[in-house]
């Protein structure tokens, strides 16, 4: 689980990763991402999710938020860990989530660590890709 100290919260700091950062997009998702200044105070990756109502209703969006943190938190360690990560949710990934849920294991893990990879952001490779 991502710590709570560890996540952005902050409209600013979302709008500073935005403007200034860089991305890279699959079908499923959306990364953003922003080496932070050298002398900050935050050690390790913070990562923030946007996950909008055209995935669906409460349940399944803070479903979806849960398994994004988790899949994040599995890849924290091999990711640069000067930098900020916004993950944003696109609808197709509301059918991962359901495909999750009927018993297909780690697809969501797996479309992040993809996302990561397509963005050079990954350092050594995880055990469970």
């Amino acid at each position: 689980m991502v710590r709570k100290r560890a996540r952005l919260s902050r409209s600013s700091e979302f709008q500073r990763i935005y403007r200034q950062g860089s991305s890279t997009a699959s079908r499923h998702l959306v990364l953003h991402y922003f080496q932070r200044p050298p002398g900050t105070i935050e050690s390790g990756p913070r990562l923030g999710l946007s996950v909008s109502k055209k995935i669906g209703g409460a349940v399944l969006r803070n479903r979806v938020k849960r398994l994004l943190r988790e899949a994040f938190s599995s890849v924290e360690t091999f990711v640069a860990q000067d930098y900020d990560y916004v993950l944003i949710a696109r609808p197709p990934l509301a059918d991962l989530v359901e495909r999750q849920e009927k018993g297909e294991k780690g697809i969501v893990q797996e479309a992040v660590i993809e996302l990561f990879r397509r963005s050079s952001l990954l350092g050594e490779e995880p055990n469970g890709a």
